[in-house]
């Protein structure tokens, strides 16, 4: 069987009459009832976990990703605990840079990848950066982030973790390493999957998202 390829959040009131006041208070009230409500934890954990739970169910359905005969090893897939503070926002600083990176894979062929730009985030405090990359001959709207942590090789899969995102016109991205998840050849042999390059090594250790069934502490299927 041939190798299956993957890759893949009004100014100060000066001296005004007494019209000027009620009118400043009056569009003050406004703004804060338009202003967008802070994200209901619950809501965001539910939602996590009805993906997580919809992705078991899915790869439960066939034999692919994983072998029928794998499902019991494998699923249901494990997952760290819910952290909402690993979710957060980030921005992309574009990369002019119009190199073909060959990025490694697991089979030990090469995949032709060009960095799109710099994502930039703060994650528990410490500014981080991973370069999202756009494979040649994909949709030019989809992201790829390959990505290893100090958890690699105990908690999660020696060759790293992966992320998907949707290009958009902002260049303000969630970054949620909930959704984090591990490459598909770590179920099954016949795929191919890339290998995150070096400046996307994070040098601490990320525990959140998809982990290997066999860490168990601090974690939740």
């Amino acid at each position: 069987m041939g190798q299956v390829r993957q890759v893949g959040w009004m100014g100060r009131v000066g001296q005004v009459g007494w019209m000027g006041r009620v009118l400043a208070a009056a569009l003050m009230i406004a703004a804060a009832a338009c202003s967008p409500k802070p994200p209901d934890e619950r809501d965001y954990t539910s939602k996590i976990a009805a993906a997580r739970a919809a992705k078991d169910a899915d790869f439960s359905a066939g034999d692919d990703p994983i072998p029928r005969a794998k499902h019991a090893e494998f699923l249901p897939l494990a997952y760290f605990s819910i952290d909402p503070g690993y979710s957060v926002p980030g921005t992309i600083k574009p990369i002019d840079d119009k190199t073909v990176y060959e990025m490694p894979t697991s089979t030990g062929a090469n995949r032709k990848m060009r960095r799109v730009g710099s994502l930039e985030f703060t994650l528990k405090g410490q500014p981080l950066k991973l370069t999202a990359f756009n494979e040649l001959g994909t949709d030019p709207g989809s992201l790829f982030v390959a990505f290893g942590d100090l958890t690699n090789a105990t908690e999660t899969y020696a060759a790293g973790r992966f992320m998907d995102l949707n290009r958009n016109t902002t260049g303000i991205y969630e970054v949620d390493f909930n959704r984090a998840y591990i490459p598909y050849c770590y179920y099954n042999p016949t795929y191919e999957c890339p290998l995150p390059p070096p400046e996307n090594r994070l040098k601490i250790p990320v525990r959140a998202g998809e982990r290997v069934k066999t860490a168990e502490a601090g974690s939740s299927k």
